[in-house]
């Protein structure tokens, strides 16, 4: 081990931080050193976001003290992190889409690093091509892959000359390829003496990249490890503990009919940063799992939102089970057999302020919880109360607003009352994103156990280990494009990275989606 990793950057003592309820951290120690690339995992609500909200300055401890480099401080705020040299890329990025890369950029720095533009333009060339993600400063940050815009956020924190970097799910938006250009990106980093903090649910990345992690379950450190002394397995049972199962071995199945035609779909968003979709052609069968990959704003909104009924095609035309339903509504479609799991939970697939039970109500009213306009709330509770205990939803009660629950939890509601309706087709929008382990395995059994009674699933995903892991058949979407769709263990990663940065025959790909 070198001089460096031995020299504490951050040492957290006895950080504690309570909401009414809940004790988010409860006494936790966390040290980090120089040079360190140390994973924090933990479930879903075991309190990693809020602990890297202190570290950032976003909120304070209700107890506990901060060291950054032997110095006890008190972070007045995310400006003062960075003062200090700490830097902090989110999950959603925070670009302005119609600004260049230099002009985001700018916009962090302070007015003597940002006046002369065509300076800082050189140092985002110089500095972005030293660490292997060389940047185009004059590009829209909307003309660029979710890769690229990632890039930005990273050399914006390099610029400000940080010494811990704080990496929130960072490959989760990403393909293999662009995984493989941020691990050598971090290996630099930590070589020239940078700290990098990474959160992840992929246990494998963390392997083979950390060399320190620390564990949390209900608030607290439950175990901390050198990742790569370990295996995966074992640091998914220290997060989840003795109880849940972990294994995901499915048995990969060969669908019947024809449940899902899609056939020259056309569609030309109004948003002007929409996707437009082109002749797509694709067949899903029942008793199936077809999984489409892709990097982020490809199309996959504009896909899902024509299946769902929410926007209506130019052209083209969309059957269920020998049924033309391009035109229909959303309710006659669901009448017809289909269910839909969207990607943002709240606001499209839960009201946030409504209770789980009146939740439940407003895409299941067709099955039987309603009768000539008069609802059966009675039946509408119990439907909700099997969701909760048939998928282990965590919630104080059933009256409880959806906001109130986890993102783990309130996914596994919302997937509960799609399946519970026993749809002849599902699709599934990033089923498992930003989701522990414990609950992903359950929604993965969820769906395996409705494809084998016979349903049609489309799930659309970043989470390529996932699609590999469910999916009989797989995919990918590319700038409003389908790539060929081929049994999944005849697709090799490099192959189907290749599909989702565009690298593929449109014509034969369309041959190949009815095969």
């Amino acid at each position: 081990m070198s001089l460096q990793q031995t020299t504490e950057r951050l040492h957290l003592s006895g950080i504690t931080k309570e909401y009414p309820g809940c004790l988010a951290n409860d006494d936790i120690e966390l040290v980090v050193k120089a040079g360190e690339t140390h994973a924090l995992l933990g479930e879903n609500g075991a309190g990693k976001s809020t602990l890297m909200k202190v570290i950032y300055g976003v909120i304070r401890p209700d107890a506990g003290s901060i060291q950054w480099e032997g110095e006890k401080v008190q972070i007045q705020g995310p400006a003062h992190a960075r003062d200090l040299g700490i830097g902090m890329v989110f999950q959603h990025f925070s670009l302005f889409e119609t600004l260049t890369v230099a002009e985001n950029i700018a916009l962090s720095l302070p007015p003597e690093q940002s006046r002369d533009m065509e300076a800082l333009s050189q140092r985002i060339r110089e500095i972005s091509t030293h660490y292997g993600m060389a940047l185009e400063p004059d590009r829209h940050v909307h003309t660029l892959s979710v890769g690229a815009q990632q890039r930005v956020e990273i050399v914006r924190c390099l610029l400000q000359n940080i010494k811990l970097l704080i990496l929130d799910e960072p490959t989760s938006v990403l393909t293999p390829q662009e995984v493989r250009e941020l691990f050598r990106t971090l290996k630099t980093l930590a070589a020239e003496g940078c700290s990098i903090l990474f959160i992840s649910h992929k246990l494998d990345e963390v392997v083979e990249l950390c060399n320190a992690a620390t564990v949390l379950r209900n608030g607290r450190v439950t175990g901390r490890c050198n990742p790569q002394e370990t295996t995966s397995e074992e640091l998914a049972r220290m997060m989840v503990g003795d109880d849940t199962p972990l294994n995901q071995d499915y048995e990969k199945a060969v669908g019947g009919d024809t449940a899902l035609s899609i056939e020259g779909l056309t569609f030309a968003p109004e948003d002007p940063f929409g996707v437009s979709l082109e002749n797509l052609n694709l067949t899903v069968k029942a008793g199936e799992i077809l999984g489409i990959a892709g990097v982020a704003g490809n199309g996959q909104d504009e896909l899902c939102a024509l299946l769902s009924g929410e926007e209506l095609s130019e052209k083209g035309v969309i059957s269920l089970l020998g049924t033309d339903i391009t035109r229909m509504s959303p309710e006659a479609r669901r009448q017809q057999g289909f269910a839909f799991v969207p990607e943002e939970r709240l606001g499209r697939g839960a009201v946030p302020n409504m209770s789980l039970v009146d939740n439940a109500l407003l895409s299941a009213s067709h099955c039987g919880l309603k009768n000539k306009g008069w609802i059966h709330y009675g039946k509408v509770r119990d439907f909700a109360l099997n969701i909760i205990d048939k998928y282990n939803v965590k919630c104080a009660n059933e009256d409880a607003q959806a906001k109130s629950l986890s993102g783990g939890n309130l996914q596994k509601f919302i997937i509960g009352r799609e399946i519970e309706q026993q749809p002849k087709l599902l699709i599934c929008s990033h089923p498992t994103w930003g989701v522990d382990i414990g609950a992903a395995i359950l929604i993965r059994h969820a769906l395996i156990n409705l494809r084998d009674q016979g349903a049609a699933i489309v799930v659309v995903s970043e989470d390529i280990d996932e699609l590999y892991q469910i999916s009989d058949r797989i995919g990918a979407i590319c700038d409003g494009r389908l790539s060929p769709f081929k049994p999944t263990n005849e697709v090799g990663i490099e192959t189907l990275g290749q599909w989702m940065a565009g690298q593929f025959d449109a014509s034969s790909a369309q041959e190949a989606a009815h095969a």
